[in-house]
């Protein structure tokens, strides 16, 4: 799993930290919420979780994300739920339903988190007003990193862009002969274009288009910020393996490689998300 990723949002005066470990889904700190409520913020989160709604909400929540989660648990919580002596802690909760929305975290920065379906809903719970400032501010935090998000992915693109030309060069200069025509300079540049796609996401362009008929664009359009990266790098090797005079299954296979390699790295030690 990716390295713990941290954020924080603001409602109120008061600050709510965030994290993610696989930058889909965000868990905010129920801790930091309750703190609105009780100088007490355990209490708040217990009393909550003693609720029938809450348990509904919580097992419905579950049986629609986490196939493992243990229904006949759950049923056994559910029909105590409300009652004077039923008491539930967080812990409890995640650990005999192996529930999946709420987590549990030590040490100086830890407490209570859950996901954002189930934070939004305990903030209704706390307050109806104080969940909106939070909204407010987690939509300005999502808003910002969409944005640095474009950014990136016009700037990679672009880069891959300008180091298509120095590929399409190489490729012009070396491999195709001086009296072709240019319908069969275009076929050569197609193929050769795929020498990287199949080099980087393993299928052709007309593959993609085969198996992604709905799909506006083309397999670059949709590729991630990490592999238009990769792939403006693979356009400088190839280019200057094919001045080389490497034969073209040669090129895939090191140009593969050399994929495999960096995406490896930039995805294990998450460098776009640190960069931002």
């Amino acid at each position: 799993m990716a390295a713990q990723t941290k954020d924080t949002i603001h409602a109120k005066g008061l600050e709510i930290s965030i994290y993610t470990e696989d930058f889909k889904n965000e868990y905010i700190s129920l801790t930091d919420i309750a703190r609105y409520k009780s100088d007490d913020p355990n209490d708040v989160i217990r009393n909550w979780l003693r609720t029938r709604d809450t348990i509904e909400f919580l097992g419905l929540w579950e049986q629609l994300h986490n196939p493992n989660f243990k229904p006949v648990e759950f049923d056994g919580f559910r029909k105590k739920a409300g009652l004077n002596a039923f008491t539930l802690s967080p812990q409890k909760w995640t650990e005999v339903t192996n529930a999946i929305g709420i987590t549990s975290k030590s040490g100086r920065y830890g407490g209570t988190f859950a996901h954002t379906d189930i934070a939004f809903e305990f903030a209704s719970w706390v307050s109806p007003e104080f969940k909106l400032y939070i909204i407010k501010d987690y939509k300005r935090l999502k808003d910002d990193e969409n944005s640095r998000l474009s950014l990136n992915w016009n700037l990679n693109r672009t880069l891959s862009k300008l180091n298509y030309r120095i590929h399409t060069d190489a490729i012009k200069e070396n491999i195709i002969p001086k009296s072709i025509t240019k319908e069969q300079a275009t076929i050569i540049y197609a193929h050769e274009a795929d020498v990287l796609n199949m080099a980087l996401f393993g299928i052709t362009a007309k593959q993609w288009r085969e198996q992604n008929k709905s799909s506006k664009g083309n397999i670059r359009d949709q590729a991630t910020i990490e592999q238009l990266l990769v792939l403006a790098n693979l356009e400088g090797l190839n280019a200057e393996f094919i001045k080389m005079g490497l034969l073209q299954n040669e090129r895939l296979i090191k140009l593969n490689r050399a994929a495999i390699s960096q995406l490896t790295s930039l995805l294990r030690n998450n460098t776009i998300k640190q960069i931002k």
